[in-house]
């Protein structure tokens, strides 16, 4: 990173901060409907070389665009961004909403490298965010809590990329700890790290990327949003995250068949958020795995955001011994995840590739992935 950087802007940057991707053990969907979720960070992570400069020119690079992206701060609102570049642009002009006073703080330049795959579910966004989040609060000295830092991250999601994602992706890369879950109530915005017990239990989460790359600033993302807000407000309530399970009934009777699914998807999936954390609690990390198939079957049934590749993932790798599997992120398209023991990974690769070959369809890539320790500064 260092040499990256000095190759493209002829001096050392003043650090280098790193954030990681996550995967998503449970609670799809319901971020912006103010429920609950339980991301972890994952062992791929984005990586930024920043350096101020003494003008108020903004310049970003990455190993993944040929051409840096140059902008002063006084030409930095949402509707100059586009590309690649929104996301770490986007951020320092989300700062600006959040305390940062764009009229006298320095430009800066940086670099961007990454291994988090892109459009895998496993939010590559969200990493490049949280890690130029973290950068430009030091460097900056804004004194931001990491709470306040996803909330930046979120809103330049929101406004600069415009995608209508919600908070989940950057807690999870500002908040994950090592072998634990990130229990996030996305109301309140009050978390709690639960240990997973993954390494105990010899359990191994194996990541199955069908390379369907996914949108969430078009399409269906968009869609399934609209549908949960337009039943909220048929029921009467400001969030689905109000309802429970005994309001389905009720629900069924008020709304048109296809919003009343998603309706049942939100309010299930925040139950199961919540019995997955009590299970685990309780019994650890083997009995999950009912909910995790559940959360699949409501994804794929209720709120049709999984593809044939997901769910020839999820099937096969059940069949072949992991525990439990789902899609995981958006949908239409990215990942799976497969809980699986330590020692049947090797025979649920083989299995998903023998299966998606027999299909036709293009060879998934597939990897182990450890709950990891969230954004920070790496020197």
């Amino acid at each position: 990173m260092l040499a990256d950087f000095e190759s493209r802007f002829n001096h050392r940057p003043a650090g280098i901060w790193s954030a990681p991707g996550r995967v998503n053990l449970i609670g799809e969907h319901t971020d912006y409907n103010e429920g609950f979720v339980f991301p972890f960070a994952i062992d791929r992570r984005t990586v930024v070389a920043l350096g101020l400069r003494e003008d108020r020119i903004i310049r970003v690079a990455s190993s993944f665009a040929a051409e840096a992206i140059e902008i002063s701060l006084d030409e930095l609102i949402p509707e100059n961004l586009a590309g690649w570049s929104a996301y770490p642009l986007g951020v320092a002009w989300a700062l600006g909403r959040f305390g940062a006073d764009l009229g006298t703080v320095p430009g800066f330049e940086a670099f961007i490298d990454s291994d988090v795959p892109i459009g895998a579910g496993l939010s590559s966004s969200a990493a490049i965010e949280s890690a130029v989040a973290v950068a430009l609060n030091d460097v900056w000295g804004l004194g931001l809590d990491r709470s306040t830092l996803a909330q930046v991250g979120r809103l330049a999601e929101n406004r600069a990329v415009g995608a209508p994602t919600g908070i989940m992706d950057q807690s999870a890369s500002l908040l994950g700890k090592a072998d634990g879950g990130v229990f996030l109530d996305c109301r309140s915005l009050e978390s709690d790290v639960i240990p997973l017990g993954f390494d105990a239990a010899r359990l191994d989460v194996l990541i199955i990327d069908t390379r369907v790359s996914h949108a969430h600033a078009t399409g269906g993302y968009a869609s399934r949003r609209a549908s949960c807000e337009a039943g909220a407000a048929a029921l009467g309530v400001s969030a689905l995250r109000e309802l429970g399970v005994d309001d389905l009934p009720r629900a069924a009777e008020l709304l048109d068949d296809e919003t009343f699914r998603r309706v049942r998807h939100i309010v299930t999936e925040n139950q199961r958020v919540l019995d997955t954390v009590q299970t685990l609690r309780e019994h650890g990390p083997t009995r999950i795995a009912e909910l995790l198939d559940a959360s699949h079957v409501s994804m794929r049934d209720d709120f049709e955001i999984s593809i044939p590749e997901l769910d020839l993932a999820v099937e096969t790798a059940r069949g072949a011994g992991a525990l439990g599997a789902r899609m995981t992120g958006g949908g239409f398209g990215g990942a799976a995840i497969a809980l699986t023991p330590r020692d049947l990974v090797p025979d649920v690769e083989a299995a998903v590739a023998a299966a998606f070959a027999e299909r036709g369809f293009r060879a998934p890539v597939m990897f182990v992935v450890h709950a990891a320790d969230g954004a920070r500064r790496e020197q």
